[in-house]
């Protein structure tokens, strides 16, 4: 299924769009969160606080069970973002980045090759999965507290068994119906010679992991609800079911003005990832692999305390531009679905 731009339709209804605008008319909260940084260089935004350090790092330093959610979109090669890499980004060289083809006239920006990795880029990823869970569950995350994950259809199958031979529970997945990558389009070099020949299907959708830190030996849901706030996914204001299929668009260019990072996620996704994740309504949702800070910018404008960590110096500071102004877009939605916080579709 092919998802056009001028189709997009949020599965969004009336309620769910409220949230923004009811807890966004709050006064902000006074930061409660210096010390989630852990020692480390910070910087507070409204309910929410940035962190400049390494993931690992920063996991292992802070107080046992002090997460309640992790939203997150990390690294899938875990090298792509390393300095040689992106340098071959930028010069158009290659390298893990894969520079499309503008045989039909058409510029398209670089993307991962995760094909390209080896056997031991391979087992290296998975043991870097592995060791995340393994400090996620067994002391960042309070038991019950969920992970929401994003990967591709290449890395899904690697990196969601690394997660539970980390110590997550699997709890299933969310299908964000998108057109993502973009491989495989014809074969690389022959294009005019096999014109009827694509190598792999075109992404539609992107898979995001939901895990679970288990729960105590026989605590039922309800019990870990009242003991850590923790276990379940929040339902839709509506009283509905939180759904695992969600029509999306990609990132506006208005947001990738504001944030230039090539994984940036657009706010009508990470709103409904975020508000689902904190089954209470209550506690502290973490990304630790911020980024431009997508998932911070989310937490910010359902209301939500977040706390983004981001190791490299570049997109820390990015982020500390880009959150506040994230969280202030005004999500675009059909008519239908259009409440006064929102813009609306021009051909409405």
């Amino acid at each position: 299924m092919v998802i056009k731009q001028e189709q997009f339709a949020l599965d969004l209804d009336d309620d769910l769009l409220s949230i923004e605008k009811a807890q966004g008319a709050r006064s902000p909260e006074p930061d409660t969160l210096e010390n989630y940084a852990a020692g480390f260089p910070s910087h507070g935004i409204g309910r929410s606080r940035l962190v400049h350090a390494d993931a690992f790092r920063w996991l292992a330093a802070l107080p046992r069970h002090s997460l309640h959610a992790i939203v997150t979109d990390p690294p899938y090669g875990v090298k792509e973002y390393e300095a040689d890499q992106l340098e071959k980004r930028e010069a158009g060289v290659g390298g893990i980045w894969r520079i499309p083809p503008s045989f039909d006239g058409a510029k398209r920006a670089p993307l991962p090759r995760f094909t390209a990795l080896n056997e031991r880029e391979r087992d290296h990823l998975s043991r870097y999965f592995v060791e995340w869970a393994e400090v996620v569950s067994r002391h960042a995350l309070r038991p019950g507290g969920h992970v929401l994950i994003a990967s591709n259809a290449f890395l899904s199958q690697l990196v969601f068994a690394a997660l539970v031979e980390g110590g997550l529970e699997y709890r299933g997945e969310i299908i964000r119906l998108v057109q993502t990558l973009r491989g495989g389009d014809r074969p690389k070099g022959s294009e005019k010679e096999f014109p009827d020949v694509c190598s792999l299907p075109r992404g539609n959708y992107e898979p995001w992991g939901v895990f679970r830190a288990p729960l105590p030996a026989g605590m039922k849901v309800s019990e870990c609800l009242l003991t850590f706030g923790t276990g379940g996914l929040r339902r839709k204001v509506d009283g509905s079911q939180f759904g695992d299929v969600i029509v999306s668009e990609r990132t506006p260019r208005a947001e990738r003005a504001i944030a230039d990072h090539p994984s940036l996620k657009p706010q009508s996704l990470m709103r409904q990832l975020v508000y689902a994740a904190l089954p209470l309504g209550e506690g502290v949702v973490a990304d630790p692999f911020m980024g431009s800070g997508s998932t911070i910018a989310a937490c910010e404008a359902v209301g939500y305390r977040g706390v983004g960590v981001e190791r490299s110096a570049d997109y820390y500071a990015l982020a500390r531009g880009a959150v506040p102004r994230l969280a202030a877009v005004k999500v675009r939605a059909p008519r239908e679905l259009q409440l006064p916080l929102d813009g609306q579709d021009a051909d409405s």
